[in-house]
């Protein structure tokens, strides 16, 4: 079976996948599910996780791997909290549902809002417990994470403030194609590339929002569920140069989204993705 290339992961040291296991997929997952899923990451040679903890169950079922697999993964969780006692907390709670002394990446979760960056970096907020958690060697780096249409652009604002070390924010063929956002985006990699910043990426197999009240599927938007439409979006995000892409968190899209990885060689053209798009049904899922 082909295995998912890797790239150095900015100046961490790890050569990452450039598909990282997004484990919003065991949310809800049984013991049983959460060893089939560790399966598929050893036969693609995923060596990358990236959890939270608001991921429901997910960071237990990690957990689960950890004691004998810790050293097969650069591990991720998040901060979600924006003073200092809370992120302390939060990340010990982290580390034990993780089976972990610590990790090796502590993001503070979808930094996009102007309000709460300012109590995030508020003196004893929670950037300064991020940074004396890697002073205590907690986690070895820390990152940023953005949802929205504003998260590359909020992204080099604070970047401009503090010197993180990994970035992740939207990025599919819907959302590219809306040209401001296209515009941000690229901006905000070529920062990435001039600082050698990993620059992760979600939401690249993403179909709309849904259309009637009733999921589908465990995100909180659809997701393509169609095997070839799944390959050509994850091969289209995987066609830029240098980003990692974080999988759709839900199981029934995870095998097609390895498998398109691992098979990635040259990207679909924007006409295909035009068509796709069309037949799909595909819209940005912010505006």
């Amino acid at each position: 079976m082909p295995r998912i290339d890797t790239l150095p992961f900015g100046q961490t040291g790890h050569h990452s996948t450039r598909a990282i296991f997004g484990s919003f997929a065991l949310k809800d997952a049984s013991k049983d599910q959460s060893a089939q899923v560790l399966e598929l990451l050893f036969e693609y040679g995923v060596n990358h996780i990236d959890t939270a903890p608001s991921y429901g169950d997910a960071e237990l079922r990690v957990g689960e791997w950890m004691a004998e697999h810790r050293e097969s993964f650069f591990l991720a969780t998040k901060i979600d909290v924006t003073g200092y006692h809370q992120a302390k907390e939060q990340l010990q709670r982290s580390l034990n549902r993780l089976q972990v002394e610590s990790v090796d990446l502590l993001q503070i979760h979808n930094l996009t809002d102007e309000t709460i960056r300012e109590f995030v970096m508020a003196e004893d907020g929670s950037l300064d417990y991020l940074a004396e958690a890697k002073e205590q060697g907690l986690t070895r780096f820390i990152g940023i994470t953005g949802h929205g249409f504003k998260a590359p652009q909020r992204h080099l604002e604070t970047l401009e403030r503090y010197p993180f070390d990994s970035v992740l924010a939207p990025c599919n063929f819907a959302l590219m194609q809306m040209e401001e956002y296209a515009a941000s985006f690229q901006r905000l990699r070529e920062h990435c590339r001039q600082e050698n910043l990993p620059l992760q990426t979600i939401k690249s197999a993403a179909r709309r929002k849904y259309p009637g009240r009733q999921w589908t599927h465990a995100t909180w938007y659809q997701p393509l569920s169609d095997p070839e439409a799944i390959g050509m979006a994850v091969q289209w995000v995987l066609g830029i140069p240098d980003v990692f892409l974080v999988t759709t968190g839900d199981l029934s899209v995870l095998p097609y989204m390895l498998s398109a990885a691992a098979a990635f060689d040259t990207p679909p053209s924007d006409a295909a993705m035009r068509e796709l798009a069309r037949e799909q049904e595909m819209e940005p899922l912010f505006s």
